[in-house]
């Protein structure tokens, strides 16, 4: 039996040994671990691939949405319009800032925050639209920046699945007010820990950010703007990350070949594929299907040796944390069935096309005979 992972996150390390180790040695004999030179230089770097002024390391991406809430003002009595389909970070971090979550429904192809389904949720208390670029798709940014500023509202992108992707000509990070990246080991650019990346062009903003992530310090010590937080990108993981940021191009290209292989072999397969949308850049974050038989093909592809997994089973508004939301079964019809339907196939840079073959040659055991 094959033994095909979901991410293959020591293939990846064995490709870039070399250049990893050194760098890592390169801090170890520096003796800066926290912020410094690497972090500065990867700061820079990072920032002018997205296309921004500026670019801020902290110490996740959870913190990163953080921080930029608490950069744009984002408090006690506010609303942030944000998807229901995603990771609970994108959620916490608007609760830590005691503001409450507004959810809207999504799209059935994309995943994403749908924009027409935004304005049916805005209030005089709306500050705000917490974008997440779910999957590596990004959302449909012109509209939601349409609306934003119809209504004097801040736009932060959570591009935590979607470093490199682009709308219309821009990297997603370059385009809301903040764009918020993780760099946890699974994206697809992450380090060997946690951190994360705020952008933005605002120079205030970025101003802010440097200081709230070293407990709100202007000069440590001595002045303090606010109160603030311990987030800190630390100089081995820069160090990583610039080496990687080197490939992320490359690879986002693999997957993207990748996802072309999916495509081609899966196309009669009846299972609901990943789109596209005209004038945006998926790079396939993870390569996502969508079938009311989820659990039978599930359970058949782990008997092939195959990793699946489901990103994500429930929808945040019917987790049990959220009901004093006041939410229901229903509410949100098209968030509620993806989460009963998405499957994610196995998915990295190195996963070979042999292994791709194998994993639609099983799919179509189950849903047709077509031959590869």
């Amino acid at each position: 039996m094959r033994n095909i992972p979901l991410v293959d996150l020591v293939a990846q390390y064995h490709t870039i040994k070399d250049e990893i180790d050194s760098a890592i040695s390169r801090v170890l004999e520096s003796g800066r671990f926290i912020l410094g030179p690497e972090v500065e230089e990867f700061e820079k770097s990072a920032s002018q691939y997205i296309g921004t002024k500026f670019g801020i390391g902290v110490g996740s991406g959870t913190d990163a949405i953080l921080l930029a809430l608490d950069a744009l003002g984002i408090g006690e009595g506010d609303e942030v319009i944000t998807t229901p389909f995603t990771f609970i970070a994108t959620t916490e971090a608007i609760r830590r800032r005691r503001a409450k979550v507004v959810f809207a429904d999504i799209e059935d192809d994309t995943y994403n925050i749908n924009p027409s389904e935004i304005e049916k949720h805005l209030t005089p208390k709306t500050k705000a639209i917490l974008v997440v670029h779910l999957y590596g798709h990004p959302a449909d940014m012109e509209a939601i920046m349409d609306i934003a500023k119809a209504h004097g509202l801040k736009v932060v992108e959570d591009c935590a699945q979607a470093f490199g992707a682009e709308y219309k000509g821009q990297k997603v990070g370059s385009i809301g007010d903040v764009g918020c990246f993780s760099f946890f080991p699974t994206k697809n650019l992450g380090c060997y820990g946690d951190g994360g990346l705020v952008t933005t062009n605002d120079e205030e903003v970025a101003k802010k950010i440097k200081s709230l992530r070293v407990h709100g310090a202007t000069k440590k010590y001595t002045d303090y703007i606010s109160d603030g937080y311990k987030s800190r990108l630390d100089a081995l993981q820069a160090a990583i990350l610039r080496v990687k940021l080197n490939y992320i191009e490359e690879w986002n290209e693999r997957r993207r070949e990748k996802a072309r292989l999916y495509n081609e072999y899966l196309e009669n397969a009846g299972l609901c594929l990943p789109v596209e949308k005209e004038g945006c850049k998926h790079i396939y974050y993870s390569y996502v299907v969508a079938t009311q038989n989820r659990e039978k093909l599930q359970k058949h592809l782990k008997e092939k040796g195959i990793e699946t997994a489901i990103y994500y089973p429930i929808p945040l508004h019917l987790l049990s944390i959220y009901r004093d939301l006041g939410y229901k079964e229903g509410d949100f019809p098209v968030a509620e069935k993806c989460a009963k339907e998405v499957l994610s196939l196995p998915m990295y840079p190195e996963l070979k096309d042999e292994d791709v073959k194998f994993i639609c040659e099983s799919i179509l055991e189950i849903y047709g005979n077509t031959p590869i």
